[in-house]
């Protein structure tokens, strides 16, 4: 039985590795490597899963683009015990500056194509988001060409010191120790 679902944001394909788009699927297919070796593929979910912590937690990676992301979630919640507060979702923010962190449980989708359709499609918005800043062009006609750009290597430099706190919160996050949890990712 689940008790926690980890869900990465991000876009299909190889050619969105590494975008500031895909930084939530990029850091749970970094993270989950601390736990277990691979994924397999759940067509009824529509989505690449793993499981991990004697099977509690349930690891998914979307096949669907980022503005469906709400499919994959909404056949978890009907295949699972899971409630949809019992998922983190980690996903790029363009309102947090490169590499700033923040967990935030439920509120709206903030702009955010992914987010919008989970709710969107559950109805809800009571879930967990672990926020990473990926920066903003500074012009709202940019952000689409934006959020597709790779990371440059000092950009990547920052974000590692981003990841690594992440790391060290998870087991918090596992554990519900929420607050805790967010003390250290909400503190610049």
């Amino acid at each position: 039985m689940y008790k926690l679902c980890i869900i990465g944001l991000g876009n299909p394909g190889t050619k969105y590795n590494d975008t500031r788009h895909n930084i939530g699927k990029d850091w749970l297919l970094r993270l989950s490597n601390r736990f277990f070796d691979t994924f397999k593929t759940k067509s009824k979910f529509q989505a690449d899963i793993g499981e991990s912590h004697g099977g509690e937690i349930l690891w998914l990676i979307s096949k669907n683009y980022m503005n469906e992301s709400g499919i994959t979630v909404s056949k978890i919640l009907k295949s699972t015990n899971l409630k949809l507060n019992k998922f983190v979702i980690i996903h790029d923010d363009l309102d947090l500056s490169l590499g700033e962190m923040k967990l935030k449980i439920g509120g709206g989708h903030g702009g955010h194509n992914g987010l919008r359709d989970i709710i969107k499609i559950t109805g809800q918005d009571n879930f967990m988001r672990i926020r990473v800043g990926i920066g903003h062009p500074g012009n709202k006609q940019d952000v689409t060409n934006w959020v597709l750009t790779k990371f440059s290597p000092n950009e990547k430099k920052l974000l590692l010191n981003s990841y690594l706190k992440l790391e060290e919160v998870f087991e918090m996050i596992c554990n519900g120790q929420i607050n805790e949890a967010q003390k250290i990712l909400n503190t610049k």
